[in-house]
């Protein structure tokens, strides 16, 4: 199941998503924003990153404006390694290398078709497991014992 969630400012580009990856035969988990009044996108953020660490969700999308604001404090849960990404080689690589378990989008950066293309490459891409990406994933899970 692929947890997803939104601020106001990326409502329109969360729901053409679901329904993309709906109609793919995805179990998307929607935890909202589902108004366009103005909310906070802290809040939503961690409900998708709690879903992801726990388990409950395999993989999550976070949208906002830019995709940072999201991406930032989805980082902020242990154990969750969200990327932002604008390109599709972006969400290949940090599938194949960071084994990133949360893609972070911005609405006001990328339109619709690259969007979907974005998100299809990053839930179709698995981790390579190369001893070294392994590694420095490793370096990064002791940064965040230690820092924390």
């Amino acid at each position: 199941m692929t947890a997803i969630g939104c601020d106001h400012a990326a409502l329109g580009l969360k729901t053409l998503v679901k329904e993309h990856l709906e109609k793919k035969g995805y179990e998307v988990k929607d935890f909202g924003c589902f108004e366009t009044a103005s909310v906070d996108y802290p809040d939503y953020a961690h409900k998708v990153a709690k879903a992801v660490v726990t388990g409950e969700c395999q993989n999550g999308i976070l949208i906002c404006g830019t995709g940072i604001g999201m991406s930032m404090a989805a980082n902020k849960v242990r154990g969750i390694r969200c990327a932002v990404c604008g390109d599709t080689f972006s969400a290949r690589a940090t599938r194949e290398h960071n084994d990133a378990n949360i893609l972070a989008l911005g609405e006001r950066v990328v339109g619709p078709g690259l969007a979907l293309d974005i998100v299809d490459t990053f839930l179709t891409t698995e981790f390579s497991g190369d001893a070294r990406h392994v590694r420095r994933i490793a370096k990064i899970q002791e940064i965040e014992e230690r820092e924390r």
